[in-house]
């Protein structure tokens, strides 16, 4: 049998060329009391943001992500890592950026969160590195390559696609809580603090997908790829 470094190799190399994906896949998995750490991610020395693991991963990091090395609580809760912060829960530390326009405003996004199980930490690494089973693979890019998520989440029985997403919480709540939660992918336009924290580029957005559909999605793209793309726009 194959191992996961194998299997997700295989996945990443066959999205990154289908969709001529600019960065890394990124694969996200939390970690639960008790539970260990991959061997292939290491603990920074330093404390980031979620969003600050996220972004270093899609450039070839493997990270080991514990609680203690998080340094947003707005990130760390919104992967129940530990509780919000009662400014975070009442509103008043988002409705002090300027987006909302009161507290209560503020607190009902913070409300509508879904939250995944309970965890003490989390890896975020390169799909192309990971030695374990991912709950959610990420990927950050243009609007043409993600795109495709719709085709793909729509081949088997049509329909059409809803997305989740505010103007907080990008890279926590809406590319990995989320897809967790539903088990369906989710599409997120970035947001304020990844905007701040991150390279992330003004063109570019996000998706998460559940790592149960990967398998699936990348046989479709094989097919796309052949197909449809070949007939489409493509920078």
């Amino acid at each position: 049998m194959s191992s996961f470094l194998e299997i997700n190799g295989v996945y990443a190399e066959k999205m990154k060329r289908a969709l001529r994906l600019r960065y890394e896949p990124v694969a996200v998995k939390l970690i639960g009391e008790g539970e260990d750490y991959p061997a292939c991610c290491e603990t920074p020395d330093e404390q980031m943001s979620h969003c600050q693991a996220m972004f270093r991963a899609k450039d070839g990091a493997c990270l080991c992500m514990p609680v203690d090395r998080h340094n947003c609580h707005v990130g760390s809760s919104a992967l129940n890592m530990k509780a919000a912060p009662e400014k975070v829960v009442n509103g008043e530390y988002h409705a002090a950026l300027g987006i909302h326009e009161s507290p209560a405003a503020a607190a009902r996004m913070i409300s509508e969160r879904v939250l995944p199980r309970a965890c003490v930490g989390e890896v975020v690494c390169p799909l192309s590195k990971a030695d374990f089973e991912p709950d959610v693979v990420v990927l950050i890019d243009i609007a043409e390559r993600i795109y495709w998520l719709s085709a793909m989440a729509t081949a088997a029985e049509g329909g059409r696609v809803s997305y989740s997403t505010s103007p907080f919480q990008c890279t926590c709540e809406d590319l990995v809580s989320m897809p967790m939660v539903t088990g369906k992918p989710n599409i997120s336009l970035g947001c304020y603090g990844c905007r701040r924290k991150t390279d992330m580029k003004a063109e570019e957005l996000g998706c998460g997908i559940p790592y149960s559909e990967i398998p699936a999605y990348v046989e479709r793209l094989e097919r796309f790829e052949a197909g449809i793309m070949v007939k489409s726009k493509r920078d």
